[in-house]
């Protein structure tokens, strides 16, 4: 193994741990919906994106793809575990509407995942071709992630508070995005690369955001941020949450 390799490895590992830390940053919102045993307003929509994300960088990095992409594959698994756990919560406690857009998503999700996978191995006979087909997919879900908190983003700046941003998962966002963008340059991967490369300039901007309006944002009367809680919640359309951690591992 030479010293890129090793450097290589080592980013990567690390890179799995932060990756870790994002997919499992929504937990506490799912332990809420757990005791109460209602999912309340919540929406199950960017843990059923991340699936399909996770689904196809799992492809991607297996050895008839991408050959040498072990920890792309199982970070990725690991997220993929944590998200059908989430939706597994949310299926429990959801109203019928609700479990049926679970399951009518994830069939969706399914067959055409299986699909591009027959298409992947059936017609493409090389793993340059492979790589580049289901990379293509990988980042255009990657950009549909690293661009939902576009609307946190733009609420920052028109309340001038950060109170609906937390200081910590904007930091791991762009932790992660900038790890995982330099495993990609070590040994060039232009999909990982352009996928994280985004992470972390979505990151890096909701730091700036937060460094020009944490002054102005509304304090309690203990100096913390009005409103601010530990909990990450699910992206909903009837009221506006924390960004959803862009858990992305590659």
């Amino acid at each position: 193994m030479t010293g890129a390799d090793t450097a290589r490895t080592v980013i990567g590992i690390i890179g799995n741990v932060i990756s870790f830390a994002l997919f499992a940053s929504p937990s506490p919102t799912f332990w809420r919906i757990w005791k109460k045993r209602s999912v309340e307003e919540f929406s199950p929509d960017p843990y059923l994106a991340t699936v399909m994300n996770c689904m196809f960088w799992i492809f991607y990095g297996l050895p008839v793809v991408h050959p040498n992409s072990t920890l792309v594959v199982t970070i990725n698994s690991i997220g993929l575990a944590v998200e059908l756990i989430y939706l597994t919560i949310y299926f429990v406690f959801a109203p019928n509407k609700g479990r049926l857009k679970v399951i009518g998503v994830l069939c969706l999700e399914l067959a055409f995942m299986a699909a591009v996978v027959v298409v992947t191995l059936t017609k493409l006979h090389t793993h340059a071709s492979r790589s580049n087909l289901v990379g293509i997919f990988c980042v255009v879900f990657g950009v549909l992630m690293y661009a939902s908190p576009l609307t946190v983003m733009k609420k920052v700046i028109t309340t001038r508070s950060v109170e609906y941003m937390p200081f910590y998962l904007s930091l791991t966002n762009f932790l992660n995005g900038l790890i995982w963008l330099t495993y990609a340059l070590i040994q060039f991967d232009l999909y990982i690369t352009i996928g994280n490369g985004l992470g972390a300039v979505s990151g890096a901007i909701q730091l700036i955001l937060y460094a020009c309006y944490y002054k102005s944002t509304p304090k309690d009367k203990e100096g913390k941020e009005k409103g601010k809680s530990s909990e990450v919640e699910l992206a909903s359309p009837k009221r506006l949450n924390k960004p959803t951690p862009q858990a992305t591992a590659a």
